[in-house]
């Protein structure tokens, strides 16, 4: 794909965020695409290419009522959005569709028409993980991270400043779930999950979802919102077994999307106004930030004890509230898809000024996989 000819013309959530029990899990993907139809001021036959997770393309495009040429049903925990993203404009770009539709929904608090979420006792997880006694990312995730403070000789009053930025930014977000200030106090008094990790440095429960509709940016002067072009992107996995890391302090995955998006889009670090990475606990910005570069090996709890990732400071990150307090259904990548665009476009509730490059960035599973987009509001 060459950077700029790919661009996002259609983006919303579902009309309702946080807890959605009068709606299914495949009505959330249906009010979102609906939502991001309407954005991009099209109908669903106007689509001819379906990408999603959790509920499969085929589901989605029945209910719909699309019939596809291309479809895309890539599942790799909560950045398969940022791959269908990928994938799409790679398909647009090689002819085999004009207009994409992304979608997610979750029903991830009220559970309606969710799927099982299950570790099967003949897969790698459930012989070689599971029966030591970590289950769910709160406990799977402690590996790495607790190995990750102690080579960096970080602290905990570092990693909950992590939290305590992210609802800075909710304050300023209408729709987010948490919007009442904390201190670094309160994240360490609160409720103990999985050492090292209270309850303020775990993702919010949520319901909702959203969608994306992607085109040929020499279409995109045809659509009523500003095109958001994408200029780079980058994809990867690791393990499924978060104790088989290659390097506990480093996601390999992490390295190989990043450095790929930035090389396709042919940016540098100090081109990026806006940065989105995926939060679903307090040290993934922290692994995030290292690994894709912005900051050396070490120096990435200073960074943000020092501000520069808060309202004011120099690189502004998960400027929605991330998944700390704006929402986490399960799979966030879509959120994270979401406020870039909207910081783009210069639509952000939360907006930041002058922003015209954003890198997004995801993870999956348990730094199993990573997906990065780069996104511009000019066409190079």
């Amino acid at each position: 794909m060459k950077p700029g000819s790919v661009a996002i013309v259609g983006a919303a959530e579902t009309t309702e965020l946080g807890v959605v029990p009068h709606l299914s899990q495949i009505q959330l993907h249906a009010d979102a695409a609906l939502n991001a139809l309407a954005d991009a001021g099209l109908r669903p036959q106007d689509i001819d290419g379906v990408a999603t997770a959790g509920n499969t393309p085929t589901e989605v495009a029945y209910y719909l009522g699309i019939t596809p040429t291309w479809v895309d049903g890539t599942a790799v925990g909560g950045c398969s959005f940022m791959l269908h993203v990928r994938h799409a404009a790679a398909a647009i770009s090689a002819g085999l569709c004009k207009t994409v539709l992304v979608t997610h929904g979750e029903s991830g608090k009220s559970r309606v028409g969710a799927l099982p979420r299950t570790i099967p006792p003949s897969g790698l997880q459930g012989q070689f993980e599971a029966p030591y006694g970590i289950f769910g990312p709160p406990s799977q995730f402690t590996i790495p991270v607790l190995r990750f403070l102690k080579d960096r000789g970080m602290t905990q009053e570092q990693l909950a400043m992590v939290a305590v930025v992210q609802r800075e930014w909710a304050a300023k977000n209408p729709r987010a779930l948490y919007k009442d200030p904390i201190t670094v106090a309160d994240v360490l008094a609160s409720r103990m999950i999985a050492y090292p990790f209270r309850i303020l440095q775990c993702c919010v429960v949520t319901d909702g979802g959203g969608a994306l509709i992607l085109t040929s940016a020499d279409r995109a002067k045809d659509f009523p919102q500003k095109p958001v072009y994408i200029l780079g992107t980058g994809e990867s996995v690791e393990t499924p077994m978060i104790s088989q890391m290659e390097d506990f302090g480093s996601s390999r995955a992490f390295r190989v999307a990043g450095k790929r998006a930035f090389e396709t889009a042919g940016i540098k670090h100090s081109d990026v106004d806006h940065l989105m990475i995926y939060d679903a606990f307090a040290h993934l910005p922290l692994f995030g930030l290292e690994d894709l570069g912005f900051v050396g090996r070490g120096e990435s709890g200073d960074f943000i004890v020092a501000r520069n990732t808060a309202p004011g400071g120099k690189l502004p990150m998960n400027t929605n509230g991330g998944g700390l307090s704006y929402t986490h259904t399960g799979m966030y990548g879509m959120f994270a898809l979401q406020e870039s665009v909207r910081q783009v476009r210069g639509t952000a509730l939360a907006q930041v000024p002058g922003v015209e490059v954003s890198v997004c960035h995801g993870v999956g599973g348990m730094f199993a996989a990573s997906g990065t987009i780069v996104m511009s509001n000019q066409r190079p």
